[in-house]
């Protein structure tokens, strides 16, 4: 209460932002006013994934393993392309052959 009380006392801050602390308690009275609330989920899951970031960059075995998955991953895809380029060219044959 100290400090809202010289808050009236200071020159340099206007009456309103006095009576506004008064009336509000404060942002040394109620954290949740300048921090925001806590949210319980939010915190978990950025804690999950920051653990998660922490052992993959400190772990070489783990990184690998992690480069491994996206290669398989991208050759996969690259094999998906392929096989979608090959159905194409043949329904496109086909067409053609129709035509003819």
């Amino acid at each position: 209460m100290e400090l809202l009380n010289s808050l009236d006392k200071n020159p340099y801050i206007g009456s309103e932002a006095a009576n506004e602390a008064k009336n509000d308690g404060g942002m040394l009275s109620n954290p949740e006013h300048f921090f925001g609330a806590f949210n319980t989920k939010q915190f978990v899951i950025g804690a999950l994934i920051g653990a998660v970031g922490a052992y993959v960059l400190t772990n070489e075995k783990a990184q690998k393993n992690l480069f491994k998955t996206i290669a398989k991953g991208t050759e996969m895809f690259q094999a998906g392309i392929e096989e979608m380029k090959e159905r194409f060219e043949d329904a496109k044959a086909e067409l053609a052959a129709k035509e003819a």
